[in-house]
């Protein structure tokens, strides 16, 4: 398989019992940082393709309906990526879009990639991601849940 030029960013949530909405965070295994569910395309995926399978992979949640497709997207230099050669020369950032999946009921199932993982209401959720791109992604998923 090969690495499609595009990145997926996915903040999966649930409600609490209490109607409050909590967002999960991610500790990468490799850098210690917090983030959301986050990877690249393969081959001909589509980025909502991409984000449902990277989510799979990073916390074995299959999940195949309650998606927000979100209007933030970033740009991400190719020097961030290890396969950016084989984009060519031309190719300087790659879009990374953004997604918000319920995940009700659902337990977790880290993979190697992270280290451990949270359940935080939006401010203590926006306040520990390492990216911008993270934390404007988060606001509009928690803007979108608030107006319902």
């Amino acid at each position: 398989m090969s690495r499609a030029p595009f990145q997926i960013l996915v903040h999966p949530y649930r409600m609490t019992q209490q109607g409050l909405i909590e967002y999960a965070v991610f500790q990468r295994a490799d850098a210690g940082f917090w983030q959301g569910v986050a990877g690249g395309g393969e081959d001909d995926e589509t980025p909502l393709q991409a984000a449902m399978r990277e989510t799979y992979e990073e916390t074995g949640l299959d999940i195949q309906s309650g998606w927000i497709e979100l209007d933030t997207t970033a740009s991400i230099p190719v020097t961030a990526f290890r396969d950016s050669f084989l984009w060519g020369e031309d190719v300087y950032v790659i879009p990374q879009y953004s997604f918000g999946v319920l995940v009700q009921g659902l337990e977790i199932t880290l993979s190697h990639e992270h280290k451990s993982y949270r359940w935080l209401p939006y401010q203590e959720a926006c306040d520990c991601l390492k990216f911008d791109s993270g934390r404007t992604t988060l606001w509009e998923l928690n803007t979108r849940l608030m107006r319902g």
